[in-house]
């Protein structure tokens, strides 16, 4: 006998219940159609992941429900189908004026039009991105379904990363483990999942089905990469990444163990490739799902624009964007001859808007508050916010969002003007260290994974030196320290905790890794004024970086 569970691998809406609810009906037809017995979707499928404080709204909750039993009234007629759906349950309850929180993250098991069960999640992540105990109660039950014969365990997420809820759902009768989730991509995320849940099942005894959203929801991004895997912990099935897809895991019942027939189709995919698709996955659902036209960017001539540029067009296609080169007085010849050509491979609009004339006419308008005092940082930041109200204006104009170029190394330093090249909708590669730019650069030039012709970037962008050129033969190293100093400094401060004591002993200068981190420090007031971005590590700026703006601890 054979046991057929479908996993909904859906890209999913936050908000749109009567959408997403649509969608998992067609997907339930679908799996019927083709002989599935259970169809796990992701968690909170209904609403979308995260919906944050949305949750804290009842009639949010309330359109939740109704969305549920629309699926349950037109699934009813799919005989034999089992489904989960990944939804939010309950409410406050006040007493004394105090609220008493008994919302949760639930999933209900809903069969021919019945809701059998409902289980709500016992581990709730509080960590990183994740803010769940702010909305959510801890669950205390187990649930354990039958779907063609077969006892199921049904976990949601985070459960599956401790012992006892496996456990208890194994001491309940389960045969097999079903886990449903929203577990945001950064780089390595997949790799540690597939090996913490062989632990689990290896710990007992049981195979386990892992069902993954995919998709781009404001700063995070879910890769989707659905999978199976046996009681011993190998694979046996794997979904591809950052694409939709509905694969069938085959259980076969008949022997005396329960086994996941083998179909592990996906190939295997690179670090950089895997980032590449995060990237591009996250610039088309944010504009897509936000109902932008298009996008626009200032291309410099820059290797930062040039990489925006590239994932710009391959989320959305070339006639959905436009590149708008700025020159200055300080601008290189190089800079234009390097915009064009890209432009040109790439096949975007392009234009050139001279910021001279307003650059001139802000110096004579500030003449006499300046009179005595010489040409600094001032005027630099004066043509950055030129270049992002011409951007603006055109976004106001036309509708597309402004997308900013400016990577982790800035962000971190101040290395970036507010209301200047920080001025923008979404901030593409805000998650990206600037050695990981260059390197994705030449990653992009040496693989064409969406068709839209290899070498998209002149190779001149990638070797010549950075720079603002904001001022005559001004290059970013006069600034910053090189690149590969700060970002292995800025690595081990931000993402890895250490302390700046830590960071000098493992053989940095004292006086650079003094500098640097006072540059983080003093510049959170930037950051906070900075547009939402991608996040691609396991500590961006952003959700999971609150620090302080008024601080003196570093």
């Amino acid at each position: 006998m054979t046991l057929k569970i479908a996993i909904a691998q859906l890209n999913f809406v936050v908000g749109d219940m009567p959408g997403n609810a649509r969608r998992i009906i067609d997907a339930a037809t679908q799996a019927h159609a083709q002989g599935a017995q259970l169809l796990l979707t992701p968690e909170l499928s209904i609403c979308g992941y995260a919906a944050e404080d949305l949750f804290l709204r009842p009639a949010f909750i309330a359109s939740c429900d109704d969305a549920v039993k629309t699926v349950a009234r037109e699934t009813a007629g799919l005989s034999g189908l089992t489904l989960v759906v990944g939804h939010p349950v309950g409410g406050d309850v006040r007493s004394k004026s105090v609220a008493i929180q008994r919302r949760y993250n639930a999933a209900s098991v809903i069969c021919e039009g019945k809701l059998l069960e409902t289980y709500a999640k016992r581990e709730l992540p509080n960590y990183q991105v994740f803010d769940e105990r702010r909305y959510f109660a801890p669950g205390q039950g187990v649930c354990v379904f039958q779907a063609g014969g077969v006892n199921i365990g049904l976990l949601i997420c985070e459960d599956a990363w401790f012992d006892e809820p496996a456990q208890l759902a194994k001491e309940a009768g389960a045969q097999l483990l079903a886990v449903i989730n929203a577990s945001p991509y950064h780089v390595g995320k997949g790799g540690e999942r597939v090996a913490r849940m062989a632990e689990r099942a290896r710990a007992v005894g049981l195979p386990l089905v892992y069902a993954h959203l995919v998709g781009g929801q404001d700063e995070v991004v879910f890769d989707g990469a659905s999978f199976a895997l046996n009681a011993d912990g190998s694979l046996a099935l794997q979904a591809p990444s950052f694409i939709e897809n509905m694969p069938i895991a085959q259980v076969n019942t008949a022997g005396a163990a329960i086994e996941i027939v083998a179909d592990v189709s996906a190939k295997e995919v690179d670090e950089d490739e895997q980032l590449w698709h995060a990237l591009v996955l996250g610039v088309r659902d944010y504009i897509t799902k936000n109902g932008f036209p298009g996008a626009l960017l200032g291309l410099s001539g820059g290797i930062d624009s040039a990489l925006v540029l590239a994932i710009a067009v391959d989320a959305i296609g070339a006639t959905r964007v436009r590149a708008v080169m700025m020159p200055s007085p300080y601008t290189a010849s190089i800079s234009w001859i390097d915009a064009r050509e890209m432009a040109q491979r790439l096949g975007v609009r392009y234009d050139e808007l001279s910021i001279a004339g307003p650059f001139e006419s802000f110096k004579t308008v500030l003449a006499g508050e300046f009179k005595g005092r010489a040409e600094d940082t001032t005027e630099e930041n004066i043509q950055a916010r030129i270049r992002g109200t011409l951007l603006m204006a055109l976004s106001n104009k036309f509708g597309s969002i402004v997308l900013t170029t400016g990577n982790k190394s800035e962000m971190a330093t101040g290395y970036c003007t507010l209301y200047g090249d920080m001025a923008g909708g979404f901030a593409v590669i805000k998650d990206l260290f600037k050695t990981t730019v260059f390197r994705l650069t030449k990653w992009r030039n040496a693989h064409d994974p969406y068709g839209t012709g290899s070498n998209p970037i002149p190779e001149r962008i990638i070797t010549r030196p950075p720079s603002a050129e904001l001022r005559p033969d001004q290059t970013d190293q006069d600034s910053l320290p090189p690149y590969e100093v700060l970002d292995a400094i800025l690595e081990r401060f931000m993402e890895n905790d250490e302390s700046s004591e830590q960071i000098i002993a493992a053989g940095f200068e004292a006086t650079v890794v003094q500098r640097v981190l006072r540059l983080v420090r003093i510049n959170e007031y930037k950051r906070r004024q900075s547009p939402v971005g991608i996040r691609v590590s396991h500590r961006s700026f952003g959700k999971d970086w609150r620090y302080p703006i008024t601080n003196k601890f570093i």
